[in-house]
């Protein structure tokens, strides 16, 4: 070919275009997948914990009571669910590449653009609930883009990623509910109560650790039971659950609520004997403990409450 050929030739090619493949909608089956309703029952529970902690009627407050539970459930921990899948989503791509994200089932860019819609119908809802839900919505949300994203990235910490998820799922959801019945900043004792709980839940958070061990190490994830060790790890856990909750007991007692304070020390005591059987063998019991100890863990949660609403006296 001469130069004037090629250089003819040029703007034909320049012209040419790859037609571009359009990403193609989610289905609603793996939207749901991805916002993993199986998370949603925790800061549900808590936020139950709540609203029974106010002791206000429902009477007339079922239209924040459903907002509430929206907020608690599908909403900020279903966003939470997007945004931990997203930046998470090369390393699910080996360790758990049937998920949504790594399948291909949710392309392109759609993973991030549900997350973001998430962000923006949370706080559209906690708008229009109340003030102090609308803050503790906005710091939940915040926490949720912290904990994966960099430049936090909150879950590379053994420390802060459990704090952040505990803070998260036990004490905001908490703090939601009672907030949603009063309608105003809920009492100091719940308070107190609802911080006390979300301590401990960083002990739950950490033996939820123990089943990614090998994957945390290899990609430079500081969990407890890397850093620790599993022997350690376990052992640090039970105490920071088991402490809060006496503490519980304490303050429950001093402040005549007998009946709760003796229910929540009656599960308190299952946990310490379960306890016993985690620390024999932790990476084996961890599961194990998380179906028995959790549960004696959450229903003195609600104990706690109803002492605190006056649901249960004396």
């Amino acid at each position: 070919l001469t130069p004037a050929h090629v250089s003819s030739s040029v703007p034909n090619m320049e012209r040419t275009k790859i037609p571009r493949i359009a990403t193609p909608v989610p289905d609603l089956r793996d939207v749901l997948e991805l916002l993993k309703p199986v998370t949603w029952f925790p800061p549900m529970w808590a936020f139950l914990c709540g609203v029974v902690s106010s002791g206000v009627p429902l009477v007339d407050r079922w239209p924040f009571l459903l907002a509430g539970i929206m907020l608690a459930g599908p909403l900020v921990c279903g966003t939470s669910q997007a945004v931990n899948d997203w930046f998470d989503r090369h390393v699910d791509a080996i360790n758990q590449p049937e998920r949504p994200i790594p399948s291909g089932r949710i392309a392109g860019q759609w993973g991030l653009w549900i997350a973001c819609i998430g962000t923006i119908l949370s706080m559209l809802v906690a708008w229009a609930t109340g003030a102090w839900i609308f803050a503790a919505t906005c710091l939940g949300l915040a926490c949720a883009w912290g904990y994966s994203a960099p430049p936090f990235r909150f879950k590379t910490s053994g420390i802060w990623g459990p704090a952040v998820v505990a803070l998260t799922y036990e004490g905001l959801t908490w703090f939601t509910g009672a907030s949603v019945m009063a309608g105003a900043l809920p009492p100091t004792h719940v308070l107190i109560i609802l911080a006390l709980y979300s301590v401990g839940a960083h002990g739950i958070m950490t033996l939820n650790d123990f089943k990614a061990i090998e994957g945390d190490r290899a990609t430079g994830l500081r969990s407890l039971p890397v850093v620790l060790g599993v022997g350690r790890a376990a052992q640090l856990a039970c105490m920071v659950m088991a402490v809060p909750q006496a503490i519980v007991v304490v303050l429950l007692a001093s402040w005549d609520h007998m009946l709760s304070a003796g229910i929540v020390a009656a599960l308190l005591g299952g946990q310490l004997v379960l306890m016993r059987r985690l620390l024999s063998d932790p990476r084996r019991h961890a599961p194990w403990y998380n179906a028995t100890g959790t549960t004696l863990y959450v229903l003195g949660m609600l104990a706690a409450a109803l002492g605190l609403g006056g649901v249960i006296a004396l």
